[in-house]
């Protein structure tokens, strides 16, 4: 009959990563993304007012949409730092991803959706663009600094990824939701700016407003891709993602390194910077309760050099089955 062990929930300390799966919220990106889109968002309402143009108004609704996701994204990053409760054992470090979800959210309604019916009802009731000059002045302006915006997310990206991973790989793989949902934005950002400056551009050399319109709808399209990636991505960290494959084979070395070998393993991100770890290892059958425990605090220990944020360990002892998976009918990890 197997026992489990006291779960050890000792913190990790700052400064682990384990690849990207946590440690870097990317606080700067998200501060420098902010006070770009609060400047340029007023910029776009006041060429929005002097020209008429939708694209304009779409844009100035992006940037104010953007700028209320920074918020949230630093107000989900404060919450997820309070400490665990008896309600909440395991903290509160998955509200960084339920702002991160409803980052999606607004991106999606406020941002694409607007756009779309702007842009539709620009193409139904075209209009002659006044003073277009300052349009292209406000996006050319805008373009620089997204460009700063952007610069700075992707700075930051670079000191967690690892060099051969691409950035959309990143993107699908971080567990910490902040820098993936700023690289979106910023780039969105950027395109959007390119849409609008094409439309006002073609709208100002035609004096046909339908370009205005088409630049609307292209805007608001793009929003309601990058708005899905971010919900399909964020849903998945909401429901629970395994550590990166990296740690995994860490924490499995980390056990093997001793007299224990895997049975099976399960993990579990229960924020950016938590992650559980529940194993059952094999045992010899004449070890003694004394020993088994000092290997488990060894082990233990093992996990968290390896792995800085694991934080929640349960480990398991039982005796390995002569063929077949174990009782309880889970895979056995790799290497085991």
């Amino acid at each position: 009959m197997s026992t489990p062990t006291t779960p050890s929930t000792e913190p990790a300390g700052p400064g682990g990563e384990g690849g990207h799966g946590g440690g870097h919220g990317g606080t700067t990106a998200i501060i420098a993304a902010l006070l770009a889109n609060l400047g340029i968002a007023i910029a776009k309402f006041v060429a929005f007012v002097v020209t008429g143009a939708s694209s304009m108004l779409a844009e100035a609704i992006h940037s104010l949409a953007d700028s209320g996701n920074q918020v949230l994204l630093l107000v989900g990053g404060r919450r997820a730092q309070r400490a665990a409760t008896p309600e909440h054992p395991f903290g509160y470090g998955r509200d960084r991803y339920i702002y991160a979800f409803i980052v999606s959210i607004v991106l999606f309604s406020v941002g694409g959706l607007f756009a779309v019916y702007e842009g539709v009802h620009k193409l139904q009731h075209p209009e002659e663009l006044e003073s277009p000059a300052w349009a292209l002045g406000v996006l050319v302006v805008a373009i620089v600094l997204e460009g700063f915006s952007l610069r700075t997310a992707v700075k930051e990206t670079a000191e967690v990824k690892s060099r051969q991973e691409s950035y959309w790989r990143f993107i699908r793989t971080a567990r910490a939701p902040e820098l993936p949902v700023v690289l979106l934005e910023d780039t969105a950002a950027l395109l959007g700016l390119v849409f609008a400056l094409l439309g006002v551009g073609l709208a100002a050399m035609t004096g046909n407003g339908v370009y205005d319109g088409v630049g609307t709808v292209a805007i608001g399209l793009l929003l309601l891709v990058v708005a899905v990636i971010l919900a399909v991505e964020t849903k998945s960290l909401l429901l629970g993602e395994s550590a990166t494959p990296e740690d995994q084979r860490k924490i499995v070395a980390a056990l093997e390194d001793g007299n224990f070998s895997v049975i099976h393993m399960r993990t579990l991100h229960l924020g950016p910077e938590e992650v559980l770890v529940a194993a059952k290892v094999a045992v010899q059958h004449d070890d003694t309760a004394a020993g088994i425990a000092r290997a488990i605090d060894d082990a233990e220990r093992r996990i968290r050099d390896a792995v800085p944020i694991a934080r929640v360990i349960y480990l398991e002892p039982d005796l390995r089955r002569p063929s077949g998976p174990d009782s309880s009918g889970a895979i056995a990890t790799p290497g085991a």
